[in-house]
């Protein structure tokens, strides 16, 4: 199964984050995404690129639709022509396999849409 088919599941805090060895195994399945590490942090970060605002701010809209409807919710920076998806689990304080899922869904949501290519 495909990652962008799977559901989250709820994480209840006590589980530990993913290891750089995992973090790493789980990357090929997200190519365009890169991990940023923030306040000691590791995050997935992906900046996708849109003709105008209004597309932007449309995609910015779906996105947290998705995070709702998965109990899962990232970090959105719009602005003309680009938006900035950022997730990482808080409670754990890094990476778990939802952010790799939600990646996987963003991408999917975005290629949905017909753009291409990243900023």
């Amino acid at each position: 199964m495909k990652l962008e088919e799977m559901k989250c599941v709820p994480c209840r805090g006590d589980e530990p984050p993913l290891t750089e060895a995992e973090i790493t195994a789980m990357l090929p399945s997200v190519p365009e995404w890169a991990v940023v590490v923030r306040e000691g942090i590791p995050q997935l970060e992906r900046t996708f690129r849109f003709p105008n605002f209004r597309e932007a701010l449309r995609f910015t809209v779906e996105v947290g639709e998705l995070a709702e409807a998965e109990g899962h919710h990232p970090v959105l920076v719009t602005r003309w022509g680009r938006v900035t998806v950022t997730w990482w689990t808080h409670k754990i304080r890094g990476l778990h396999r939802n952010d790799f899922i939600m990646a996987a869904k963003t991408d999917a949501l975005y290629r949905k849409k017909g753009f291409s290519g990243s900023a």
